[in-house]
């Protein structure tokens, strides 16, 4: 129903209008009591399922990726839908309109969507006065830097961030990955991103102690643009920092290969969707057999289908994360995904 009359309604109008009107939509039917309902449908629940990854245990291994609950408004309505775990964000320590608009691009044809949203949030103190409800779902909290902070003082701007969410997050992700904040990605380079981590590894254990809680997982989201030899360096960090785990792969800036029109395909910013499902899968495997399954990986990247999703777990993904294939093929997929999960085991 929803890719032959919902979608079709939906995709006449701005996206990003269209997901401020499927935000106040959510809302609104669950405020009526549609909550029961909504899970009815959408979710599906089996012991076979559940997942322990970095310490937590996830009632299945589909997750909503960053960048749609940026300020943490929905995670429950959100898990009505059958998802595992809800990452919240990107969040940075001060609000930020992001890029100006328009910024974000569907392109149908290829099942793909440019955006260069810019890290456009409330803060995360407002995000942390959301996330004082009580959770049905396990919380990811995805955290970067304000555009107007300098890199050589970035590692303020995520420790902020980190602080702030720490009793309310589940588990941590580092984004140094998103093209779309300039000079962002350098954050990646081995010397930096190392200094990053290790600075949070430390304050982890600090916030644990004085707060008499256990230690955040932390993980790192990286782009799928890397070379080999700067996912070789990936592998190394992980060991040095002995973070928990990494998500690969943020949005790519690369253009190879698509059906839309030069001019819609050719607008800046990252590129997710179904072009992007054969890069991430690579990454993943090249992470996982490099490392020697050293560390969980969530993998992320035009995911469209249950085959889709099999084929990342199967490369190496511990689990998985819906963004764009959410859009273009409905809330039915999380538990489409988990019935082929199923059936494969047994």
């Amino acid at each position: 129903m929803y890719k032959i009359l919902i979608r079709p309604v939906l995709f006449l109008f701005d996206p990003e209008a269209v997901h401020h009107f499927s935000f106040w939509a959510i809302k609104f039917f669950s405020r009526l009591g549609f909550s029961g309902l909504i899970r009815k449908a959408f979710t599906l629940n089996d012991p076979k399922l559940e997942r322990e990854v970095f310490g937590i245990k996830f009632k299945n291994p589909v997750g909503l990726a960053a960048g749609f609950d940026k300020d943490a408004k929905l995670y429950n309505e959100f898990s009505d839908f059958g998802f595992g775990f809800v990452e919240i964000g990107t969040v940075t320590p001060k609000p930020q309109p992001g890029n100006p608009k328009k910024r974000l691009f569907r392109l149908p044809e290829d099942k793909a969507i440019i955006n260069r949203m810019g890290f456009n949030n409330k803060g995360v103190f407002e995000a942390v006065e959301q996330l004082k409800k009580k959770h049905r779902v396990i919380i990811g909290g995805n955290i970067g830097k304000n555009k107007v902070t300098p890199n050589n003082e970035a590692i303020k701007d995520y420790l902020i961030c980190f602080e702030a969410l720490f009793e309310y997050v589940d588990y941590f992700v580092v984004n140094v990955s998103s093209p779309n904040t300039p000079g962002l990605r350098e954050l990646q380079d081995k010397e930096p991103l190392t200094k990053l981590l290790k600075k949070l590894k430390s304050q982890n254990k600090k916030l644990a102690k004085n707060l008499n809680n256990k230690e955040k997982p932390i993980l790192l989201k990286i782009a799928p643009d890397l070379t080999d030899d700067q996912l070789l360096d990936i592998i190394e960090i992980v060991a040095d920092t002995k973070i928990d785990g990494v998500i690969a792969t943020n949005t790519t800036i690369e253009r190879k290969g698509l059906k839309s029109h030069l001019i819609l395909s050719e607008e800046k910013g990252g590129l997710s969707g179904k072009p992007l499902a054969q890069r991430s899968t690579e990454v993943i495997r090249f992470l996982s057999e490099n490392s020697k399954k050293a560390f969980p990986i969530i993998g992320v990247g035009g995911i469209h289908s249950p085959e889709d999703a099999l084929e990342k777990l199967d490369a190496g993904a511990d689990l998985v994360q819906l963004y764009t294939g959410f859009i273009y093929e409905g809330p039915g997929l999380i538990k489409r995904i988990n019935k082929a999960i199923l059936e494969k085991m047994d």
